[in-house]
């Protein structure tokens, strides 16, 4: 069970919400006096999940993962049914270095089938964990894999199919950090849960008697469902204490449905460092960034003014004005802040592909047929889990 480690009330959270959503618009010039609710919303400390380095044993590096039922605690004194990983909601941050051998046993404590997926990673199909790899309840499932990924924010959630989204919306996700040599070398904020912190960015329902179910509609169905309540972490109202003058962000858009664009409450600019590739070639400054589900971004934001900051969704009501919908984040600069090193101008090597190797040109066609409840189709097809539909040589380069 997740209890939080101080007092908000549901009504207490909505009221400020809403008049955030309620403020007027700017053009790049952002409202700041909207925000002052948004401040006061800040009593609930960020939970940085635990990090878990693994154990090495005879060169490989072993995880252990039990996806459960739990009690969490998202508002004081009520308590909400969620599923989580290794605890109620949620799940720890693994961290991993490019080229280690690494086998994960997951373990199916869940009295319903699921599945344990590693979100963008370059792996065998075997080790996926996608919809074809069933985790009965009680079973573990132990797939192992090189880490081929340089420097990157990754994430893994459920996968079963029909049930990804249900089971996400209970707390069924956790972020992964991939390190490599290059990346330890560089100037940037590395300490964990100092000035490098993971953000899993989310929005819910939650019922007066505590129930986050998953009633999807049928715009749900098509689009993804949506919620009220936006949570950093699983954790409502946050905000987190910072100590030093710049604070790297890995965040992650961990919503079923809602693409978010991220800002801070006063607009200042910010450094976008990576994607969910991995790291840029070099830092870029940035106002906004706009995130779907599943989508990760690295941004580092300079504190050294010393005023309080809200990580903030932002809707556009004109091509050239924004406003605040609601915040995750409160970010508090302490009163003697550590003055961090500056950014690495260069950050990462990317080749760019040559058109002229390809050797094959796909076409994919993304549709979808019937209405409301229809299906998506892509080159007509439906997704068959017992069909392959493309097969792509390794190592080769292709226009899609």
């Amino acid at each position: 069970m997740q209890r939080s480690k101080s007092k908000i009330t549901r009504r207490k959270l909505l009221a400020g919400t809403a008049a955030v959503g309620v403020a007027g618009t700017a053009a790049l010039v952002f409202c700041q006096g909207a925000f002052a609710n948004t401040h006061a919303l800040g009593e609930n400390m960020l939970n940085i999940p635990p990090q878990d380095l693994g154990r090495l044993s005879n060169g490989v590096r072993n995880y252990d993962l039990n996806i459960e039922h739990g009690e969490t605690e998202f508002f004081d004194g009520l308590m909400t049914p969620t599923k989580g990983i290794n605890g109620s909601y949620l799940g720890p941050l693994l961290r991993m270095n490019e080229g280690e051998d690494i086998r994960i046993n997951v373990t199916n404590s869940l009295n319903e089938t699921t599945t344990l997926h590693w979100h963008g990673f370059n792996l065998p199909a075997s080790a996926d964990g996608g919809p074809h790899q069933i985790i009965e309840p009680g079973n573990t499932w132990s797939p192992e894999f090189k880490v081929l990924q340089k420097a990157s924010t990754m994430w893994y959630h459920s996968h079963l199919m029909g049930k990804t989204a249900e089971q996400v919306w209970a707390g069924i996700a956790g972020m992964i950090i991939v390190d490599d040599d290059q990346a330890k070398n560089l100037s940037l904020p590395k300490t964990y849960g100092v000035d490098d912190i993971p953000i899993a960015l989310q929005d819910r329902f939650i019922r007066a008697n505590g129930a986050m179910p998953y009633a999807p509609s049928r715009h749900d169905n098509m689009m993804g469902m949506t919620g009220d309540i936006p949570m950093a972490n699983g954790t409502l109202g946050a905000y987190f204490d910072a100590t030093t003058s710049l604070v790297r962000l890995r965040l992650l858009n961990a919503s079923n449905g809602s693409i978010y664009t991220i800002g801070f409450s006063d607009g200042r600019l910010f450094k976008k460092i990576g994607t969910a590739g991995g790291l840029l070639a070099n830092p870029v400054d940035v106002q906004l960034i706009t995130m779907g589900p599943g989508e990760r971004a690295e941004i580092v934001v300079d504190l050294s003014d010393g005023q309080n900051v809200t990580l903030t969704h932002f809707v556009r009501t004109s091509q050239t004005e924004v406003s605040p919908e609601f915040a995750f984040l409160e970010l508090r600069p302490r009163p003697a802040i550590k003055t961090s090193d500056p950014l690495s101008a260069t950050l990462a090597t990317l080749p760019v592909p040559v058109v002229a190797d390809a050797k094959n040109t796909r076409r994919f066609v993304l549709d979808m047929q019937g209405m409301m409840m229809g299906s998506f189709i892509i080159n007509n097809a439906q997704m068959d889990i017992n069909v392959i539909n493309e097969v792509i040589p390794k190592d080769t380069t292709e226009i899609w």
